[in-house]
């Protein structure tokens, strides 16, 4: 189906999109629904008696805050998508200099610690490391972008090994 915007899944990924930005900047949310025109999108998930979504435990860094670590991917297919989160407030790049190649692009596969990108903050160039194995589905952050903490950068399905 098309319309004047362009297909219907093109209008969906963006509304899937902007779901993921509202989750990044509302910590402890546990449910969202966002409209546009016929199409929305609603997604709730319990919440722990401590006041957080489940899941969520004090002891693991929170990369993407609000995010659930399991989600549905773009395809609908029910898997394990984790989102690798901004580490601080920055500038976010996905080449190690202007017309390189990005360091991570849709397909590729992970291991932790491997470098996906730069974070400028403060006039100093900080590595954004994947904090754990699996191969990128998205890239939710676009090269020179303006980030926040725990805004999320990269999706990818998580590797049950790693």
């Amino acid at each position: 189906m098309t319309g004047a915007g362009g297909t219907t899944d093109d209008a969906l990924r963006a509304l899937c999109g902007s779901v993921e930005r509202l989750l990044a900047m509302a910590p402890g949310a546990h449910r969202v629904r966002v409209r546009a025109g016929d199409l929305s999108v609603e997604l709730e998930w319990p919440r722990e008696p401590g006041g957080g979504p489940a899941g969520e435990r004090a002891d693991r860094p929170a990369h993407a805050p609000g995010v659930p670590q399991s989600a549905v991917d773009a395809d609908g297919e029910g898997t394990d998508v984790r989102y690798l989160g901004a580490p601080a407030v920055g500038t976010f790049y996905r080449a190690p200099e202007p017309g390189a190649p990005p360091f991570v692009e849709v397909g590729d596969v992970l291991e932790k610690g491997q470098q996906v990108g730069i974070l400028e903050a403060m006039k100093l160039m900080n590595p954004v490391e994947a904090d754990g194995a699996g191969q990128v589905v998205r890239v939710l952050a676009g090269d020179g972008e303006p980030v926040e903490y725990g805004q999320p950068l990269i999706a990818y399905r998580a590797d049950p090994q790693g």
